[in-house]
């Protein structure tokens, strides 16, 4: 992993060590990944409420999906799946649910402990296959890091 990965991993797994309340650690979260990644243009947090995903903290233009039902788009594939979603190119993927007509690519990465899924996070690029194995393996422990919060 690289110095800036290893950086915002530590910075936080702080705030989660911190005892913030939740949201506060779920914003400043959200804050760090939009302004470390000049291809992260939306970023968002969802929860999982009963059957449906509702949007937590946000940075990036607003969405119309504020809750998204399980198995409904690629957020609601991912928390059903129990596993990441990255798709490089939406406009090829019948399960996107449109929020910007600039997203060209999504990673969905589900906040997990064990197998119970408490939410996820959610980024969209303006560029075509945007996301990395990097930036999932990244994700994926921000989400492990951010388990620790439910």
């Amino acid at each position: 992993m690289k110095k800036k990965e290893t950086e915002i991993i530590k910075q936080i797994d702080e705030l989660v060590q911190s005892k913030k309340e939740r949201e506060d650690v779920l914003r400043e979260t959200v804050k760090v990944l939009k302004e470390n990644y000049e291809h992260y243009n939306w970023v968002g947090i969802y929860l999982l409420k009963g059957d449906e995903l509702v949007l937590g903290p946000y940075l990036g233009k607003p969405s119309p999906h504020t809750s998204i039902r399980l198995n409904k788009g690629i957020c609601g594939a991912a928390a059903s799946q129990k596993k990441t979603v990255n798709i490089p190119d939406v406009n090829s993927d019948p399960r996107y649910l449109a929020c910007s007509l600039e997203t060209r690519s999504e990673i969905v990465v589900p906040i997990m402990r064990g197998k119970e899924v408490f939410g996820e996070i959610d980024i969209d690029s303006d560029k075509l296959s945007a996301f990395s194995n990097e930036d999932q393996l990244l994700l994926e422990q921000v989400c492990s890091i951010l388990s620790e919060l439910f």
